[in-house]
Formats: structure tokens, sequence, C-alpha cells
């Protein structure tokens, strides 16, 4: 009592004692006359006597004592003397005060923007942004740090994410640490929107409090971790983690509960490096016990960190079980026993996506089982319905001969992507399956659900995989169309160029024919045209061309190359990146096959002797050129990647070019170059030479049928040559009766120089070279009838062609280069001599093809030498199907409405 009466203030006959309510901090006094509480006694006296000034009224009326005592008077003085009675007189009124109208001077927290009164600042600074030391009341909220583990989302599997809400203690603030949301927030505090939080922040009003007390790790459970997991460099780590934890007031690690399936656990580790993996301080180790493999964001998977090893310690303290296996499919070998305990660094390994031999036979089952149709069924292209969790469906192995039972589906990522044309649906959980026996693994590969499976994270649908095709067509990019798609949607698509190997991974897996035959020639062409698409090439350096082994015959397996192919477009969603892709299809002289339909070649071994350009088979002699064309072109191929090497080098390989060709090496480079001009036999030859020389390789070679289908394409290492189309020629099963090509009088002696008699008679001209002819065919005065050509011969040749029953073979100009050549037996080579041919034939077919396909160059060119070939065999092998399906549909509404039928000729006929 004596405490509270000495702190107490004495106010006209009152005592105010200090208030210890939780009103304010501290021990103040409330004034009687206002709402204010003040903490000093001597402030609390001077705002007291002036609040009570300008507060005062009009005192009261008498008190009571006065009263009686006026009565008695007036009584005693009636019976004595009668007067009169008057009131007593009143004491003077103080006069009241008006309440002062004083304006109040505020200022704003530099800290925190709280606007209050100028004379609050110094305590409000005080008390809100002043460090101040940590009570033992303090203790257990800052044990916890207000950091919280919540789930990134809420509507599909999902990781945790820390996010931190602190209301009390000297760092109160709220934070997540989502770029998004830190953004959104930054957004909003801008706006002066002070009290918006993100989603992961608000899930903290449904927060659960804490069941159990937070586990403390014991140093004995890491001493058995040394003997059988641990060195001791990562026990020293540890537990100098732990005492910085301790020191902080925080745990060290806590399991997280509210995320993934049951065979993953999330730990939270301490950090006190604040990074871009620890924005909160914290660090999610993810262990997946299933497939033994650790996560921490702050290394590579296959690395060891401190964060993963106070993980395992924190596991192996609470759960030890886990760091057992047990197989979960019964071995008839062996018996249920547990598996000998792997270190560190074997536990570290990813064991999806597979390497070496288990890749390769992954992708070759694919490849051979997993085809889908080249024509869809219209439910699998438009759904808006796709499955969230994607299974294999195979339930044991189909390699195993016994059919061993396959393991449970394992979860390979929650957070896989279906893309469709106008939608990206998230949170798709895709699985596989292994088999123990030979350690064969089983995806998701099922069309029949509209989707095609890339790299078990991306998936794109039937219809968006046709609009790319369709794309194409129309020469545009795949990067372009998905930028289309992506500004149309407002949807995020993966990169173009993970679109684009995508869409080629789809392409793989279609079950195209690549038949390559029109409709209307049928397998074998009578009449074909052959042409050099110059613009459409790919970076190659010729010197990075290695030579062919001595055995190589010039004959590749067309199958086994463009198979290499397809499996090189399909590994690269599990192979990450071209320099670690086994599968990997490098330009040789040896493997490296053209295209011809499977109806129309001879073998499936096609001939590309390109080797032979720079490998002559006999020494060059002087005859009827004095340069060959392959050597001049080979050797302007050298010339260009010498540009960059000393001058002199430039210089003298031009000399020694002019000393080989019997040509005067003196003078000037340009002299010489002049001379050479000279020894080719025509200026569109020269020029044609040297326009080939700047690309890096040698465009490709299509056979075309007058109808414009491509029959066979050839993708040139090195620049053209007469050698190319005689390659893919030879390599059909019946020569066709009439070749066109710029270069007639070349294929003709080149092909017979290979093989007699290939151009005959009279060496492929139409007549032989007599003058009297080649006068006749130079005044438009001779004519050729070849009437087999519409009518098949009624006693063929031996060894005819199977459509007109002809044995001959002619080599002809097109009418665009027929004039080019200086050599007048060469006349007697134009199409205008056949009355069957002459107006009928569309010898331009195959340059009206290169003036659409220029079109695709700026982004084929750009590509890789083996998803240039594929993408532009693929391109063309479309094309000639659509080509293809608008003849019958012409057809059949001229016919109307007949059936059409393939007869086994590949013709088309009425159907019966």
């Amino acid at each position: 009592m004596n405490n509270h009466l000495k702190l107490a203030v004495k106010h006209e006959g009152y005592f105010i004692c200090k208030c210890n309510h939780p009103c304010r901090t501290a021990a103040h006094l409330h004034c009687l006359y206002c709402s204010q509480s003040i903490i000093r006694k001597e402030q609390f006296k001077i705002h007291i006597s002036q609040c009570s000034i300008t507060t005062k009224i009009a005192l009261p009326s008498p008190s009571p004592v006065s009263s009686m005592s006026g009565s008695n008077a007036s009584s005693v003085s009636s019976s004595l003397t009668p007067a009169p009675t008057s009131p007593p007189p009143l004491p003077p009124k103080c006069p009241v005060r008006p309440p002062r109208q004083r304006k109040k001077a505020t200022v704003t927290c530099c800290h925190c923007g709280l606007t209050l009164n100028r004379r609050n600042l110094r305590l409000h600074l005080k008390r809100r942004h002043t460090p101040q030391p940590i009570t033992s009341e303090r203790n257990v909220w800052i044990k916890n740090n207000g950091v919280y583990a919540v789930a990134k989302s809420f509507s599909a599997p999902c990781l945790p994410i820390h996010v931190k809400k602190k209301t009390w203690g000297q760092e109160q603030g709220s934070s997540c640490e989502v770029d998004i949301c830190r953004i959104n927030l930054q957004c909003a505090h801008r706006s002066n929107l002070r009290t918006f939080e993100c989603h992961h922040l608000q899930s903290l009003t449904y927060c659960p409090p804490a069941d159990t007390e937070i586990t403390s790790l014991a140093p004995a459970s890491l001493e058995v971790m040394v003997s059988q997991k641990f060195g001791e460099g990562k026990k020293l780590k540890c537990l100098e983690r732990q005492t910085e934890a301790a020191a902080a007031g925080v745990p060290l690690s806590c399991l997280v509960t509210v995320c993934g399936p049951t065979n993953t656990r999330y730990i939270s580790v301490y950090e006190p490096t604040i990074s871009y993996y620890s924005r909160l301080g914290r660090v999610i180790v993810t262990y997946n016990s299933r497939q033994l493999t650790w996560h921490c964001p702050c290394i590579k998977a296959r690395m060891s960190c401190v964060h993963k090893n106070v993980a395992k310690w924190h596991l192996f303290h609470t759960e030890a079980n886990l760091f057992r296996r047990v197989r979960t499919v019964e071995d008839p070998e062996s018996s249920h026993r547990p598996i000998e305990e792997e270190k560190d660094e074997d536990e570290e390994n990813a064991q999806y996506p597979p390497e070496g031999n288990i890749l390769r036979q992954m992708l070759t089952y694919i490849f051979e089982h997993k085809k889908i149709p080249t024509v869809l069924p219209p439910d699998k292209l438009r759904s808006d319905k796709y499955p969230e969790q994607l299974f294999p469906s195979e339930l044991f192995c189909m390699e195993c001969p016994a059919g061993t039972p396959l393991s449970e589906a394992v979860l390979i990522t929650s957070k896989a992507k279906i893309l469709t044309v106008t939608n990206v649906i998230e949170g798709i959980s895709t699985y596989r399956r292994n088999c123990h026996r030979c350690g064969m693994i089983y995806c998701y590969q099922e069309w029949t659900d509209g989707v095609h499976n890339f790299d078990d994270h991306i998936f794109i649908s039937h219809h968006l995989s046709l609009y790319l095709r369709n794309s194409l067509q129309t020469h545009q990019a795949v990067g372009s169309a998905i930028e289309v798609l992506q500004e149309t949607s407002g949807k995020q698509f993966p990169s173009k160029q993970r679109m684009l190997q995508a869409y080629l991974s789809f392409e793989a897996l279609t079950e195209h024919t690549y038949n390559y035959s029109c409709v209307s020639c049928g397998h074998h062409p009578s009449t074909v045209i052959m042409d050099l698409h110059k613009k459409g090439v790919f970076n190659m350096p010729v010197s990075s061309i290695e030579d062919p082994p001595p055995e190589f015959q010039g004959r590749v397996s067309a199958t086994t190359f463009w198979d290499m192919v397809s499996l090189e477009m399909l590994s690269r969603g599990l192979v990450p990146s071209n320099r670690s892709n086994p599968f990997v299809v490098p330009p040789s002289f040896h493997n490296w096959a053209p295209w011809v339909g499977p109806h129309t070649r001879a073998s499936d071994d096609i001939l590309n002797t390109e080797y032979c350009k720079v490998m002559p088979a006999h020494p060059p002699t002087v005859g009827e050129f004095n340069i060959t064309e392959d050597r001049l072109i080979d050797e302007l191929l050298k010339l260009k990647h010498m540009l960059k090497s000393l001058h002199h080098l430039q210089m003298d390989s031009v000399r020694s070019l002019c000393q080989t060709s019997g040509i005067d090496h003196r003078g000037s480079r340009m002299d010489l170059v002049l001379r050479l001009q000279k020894e080719m036999k025509s200026r569109a030859t020269y020029d044609k030479v040297f326009s080939k020389i700047w690309g890096a390789s040698g465009g490709w070679a299509v056979v075309t049928c007058p109808c414009g289908i491509i029959y066979g394409v050839k993708f040139n290492l090195r620049a053209e040559s007469p050698r190319d189309f005689a390659d893919i020629l030879m390599s059909m099963a019946h020569l066709p009766n009439i070749c066109l090509y710029d270069f007639a009088r070349g294929l003709a002696s080149h092909a017979n120089g290979r093989q007699p008699l290939t151009f005959s008679p009279n060496e492929g001209r139409l007549l032989p070279s007599t003058e009297e002819n080649v006068k006749g065919a130079l005044e438009g005065r001779a004519r050729v009838s070849l009437p087999w050509l519409l009518t098949k011969k009624a006693v063929p040749d031996k060894d005819g062609h199977p459509v007109t029953g002809s044995s001959e073979h002619y080599a002809l100009y097109d009418r665009f280069h027929e004039s080019n050549t200086k050599d007048p037996r060469d006349s007697l080579r134009k199409v205008e001599l056949v009355p069957e041919l002459r107006g009928w034939v569309n010898s331009q077919c195959a340059e009206q093809l290169f003036s659409g396909m220029r079109k695709n160059n700026h982004f084929l060119n750009m590509m890789s030498p083996s998803t240039h070939v594929f993408l532009m065999r693929n391109i063309l092998h479309i094309y000639n199907n659509n080509k293809n399906q608008k003849k019958n549909d012409d057809m059949k509404r001229t016919m109307g409405g007949v059936d059409i039928v393939i007869n086994s000729s590949g013709q088309t006929v009425l159907g019966k």
C-alpha cells in the first residue's frame, strides 16, 4: 500500500494510482478528464493540471451543511425578531474557457509509413524500430521464427514451399518465396494496398498448431550414420549446422507433411545464408523412398550437400526403416531378402531416364510397338478431357520370355503438362514401371488417350500435332506457330526448340509409309524429271566428314539409316543434349542414305557413291573434259574453307588446280579463275558450279514424275553432280524410259561409264548423232515417235519397263535448260522431238516444287543435319499425300462418286 501511495499522484483530494493492466507495456497513469495514459509521474502532473482547467465547468450547489445552518438560523431569527428572509450569497462564478482548437502536427514514419503525431514519433521509433533484447517471454515464438511450410498449389500434386508471417518480435512482416507472389506483393504495396496477401499466406489461417514438439536430432544416431553412410567430414558439417541453428533459435530440421505421395518425404533444413534457394533461411529436401533419390535445390541431383546430409540424419533418426530396400516383385531364384544398403554416392544416382543398353532397349520397344496410326479417329483429335494420371499399360515385361510381372507404378513427376491448341493443362502425374529381371523400363505412351508423350513432362495433343504439321505445309516454322498459339490463348508454352523436338518425336512414332509414289504413274514411272534444290542446305563443315572404311561398296541400308534418324528424334525426350546422345546420326559417306519409296526401289540397299567425288577410282586423264565438274566443285569447296586461313595457301591451291588441269598458272588469282571458266563447256555449268560452293551441304536432289510427285530424294553432302541422280536411278527396280535433266549429256556419260548401256540406244539420244540428224533437229524438222509411252507394247522387250514394255532409255534436256548446251549433238536430246511428250509433259514440275519449298529455307537451313533430313523427308511425304488425295477426290467427283482403288502397280482404277 505504501508503494502505491508513493507512486500515486494527489489531485484535488484524490489519489490516482498507476495501472498495471495490459493497456500499455509498462505501468501507467490514466487521466480523469481525457482518454490519454502517461507513464512518467511528472508528465502526468503537468498534463492533469492543464487538462482539469480546460474541461472544468460550473461549481456544484452548496453543501448540505451550509443549508442546514441557514435553516436553523432562520428559525431562531424568526422566533426572536421577525425579519425577512433572503437567500445566501453565491460564490463568484469561475469563467469557463472554451476548448482550444490545436492543430495537430503529424509526421510519417520513414520505416513503416505510419502517420502519427510528431510528439509520438520518438516513442514509436523506440518501440517498433529499435532492436530490443529478447526476453524469455518471446523465446517460444522466435524458436519457430514465423516460417511455415505450405503447399505451392492447392489444385494439383505439388511441392511444399516456405512462407513467413511474423506479427511479433523485432522482425515483423510476411513474405512468400515464390517469385510471382513476391511480384504481386510489390505491386500491391505500390498501389498502397498494404493488407494484400498471396493465397499461400492466406492459407495460414487454416494452419493447425503443431501436434508434437520439433524433433531434436541426437548425435548418437549420427554416429551410426557415419559407420554406414557418412564420412567424418559430413558428420562435422552436420554438427556445425546444428550448432548454428541452436544459436539462431530455430530448429535444424522439420518433417513437412502437407504435400506429396506417401513414398515421398519433405524435410525443411535450416540454411543460415540467404540465397535464391533459401530466401527465408530454410531449404526443402525431397526424398523418394521408391526411387531412392534425393533432391535439393542448392545442387545437382547426383551430388551431395549438407542439406541432404541433415535430411538423411533426420530420417535415419525418425524412420530408420526407410534406408532398407526390398524387392516389390518376388524373384523366383531368391527369397525376399533385404538388399544391401548402398553408399551415399550410389543413392545419389538417378535411375530415370535410363542410360546405355537400357535406354536403347526402351526406345527400340517404343519405336516398334507404340506406333501412332497415320489416320487418327476424329474422337482422338478433339478432346477436352484428358486423364490426370498417366500409367504405362504394360503389367508384364514384354522382353522377358517368362512374362515377369512389373513393379508398382513409380511416380516420375506430378507437374507434367498437356499442350493443346487452346490450353495448357498442368498438374499431370506420370508414372513408369520396371522389370527387375532384365532392367527394362516402361513409360506411358498410349495414343488412344489423344496425347503423345515427349519426355514424361511435356505431352502434346494429337490435334496440336496435326496443327503443326499443316503449319509446316504452309511454310510456317514450328516456332512461329507456337508463338501464334501463345498470343491467342494467353498460355505459356515450352521453348520453341523443345516444341519442335516434341513434334519431331510425334512424327517419328507416326506409322508413315513414305511410299513416295504417284497414284497416276504408279510405283514405276516411265518418265521422270530431275533437279537440285541448291538453297536447301544444312550447316556442316566439309572437313568434318570422315573417309569411308575400305570395305564400303557404296550401298547403304535405307531402312536401317532412316530408323536410326527416327530413333534420334525419339531419344531427345530422354537425353538432355546431343553431346551425350548416343543416337545422334552424324553425316558420313558410308552411313547417309537417299530415300526411294519401298515399292519403287530394287532393294533395301540404296546407292550412295558421294565418296567417289573426292576419291576417284581412276586418275584423271585428258579426254572430253580437261577438268571434271566433280573435281572443280571439290577444289572450290576446299577453297571456301581456306578463306579464313593464310592468303598464300588459297593462291597456291588455285595455282595447283590450274597446273593439274593443264592451264597456265601464271598471273593473278582472277586471271586463273577466268582461265578455269574457259575450261568449262558452258557458262551455265560454270555459274552452277560457283553458286553451289557457298552452301554448307550440297542441297537436295529430287526425282519426280510429270505430275509433280517426288519418287526419290537425296541429301547431298557435297555439291551436285550427275552421280547423285545416277545413284537414285540405279537404285530403282526399273529405270525410267525418259529422264529429263539439266545436264543430260553428263548424266548419260556418267551412267554409261558406271554401267554400260544404261542409257541406250544412241547413248541416250533420240537419234544417232549424224550430221543429217543434228541438222534436222536444229532446224526443227526431226521427229521421233515413241508410241509405247501412251500404249504399252503388245510384245514387251526383254527387261522392258512394266508400264511401257520398252527397254529403251533416253536422257533428255528439260525445256528450261535445253538451250544452254553448246554441243550441237545435244539438240538430239530435246523433248520437242517426241510428239508424245511435246506439250504434255511438264518438265518444270521440279522447279515449281522448289519455288514452294524455298519458303521453308528460313528454318530448315538452321537445323542440324539429321533434323533437316528427317523433317524434309516428312514434309515431302505429306506433300505427296496431299497431291494424291486431291487427285483421288477429283477423280471420284468426275466419275460420279465411284470408288477408286489402287491396283498392284500402284495406279488408281475404278472399284468393282
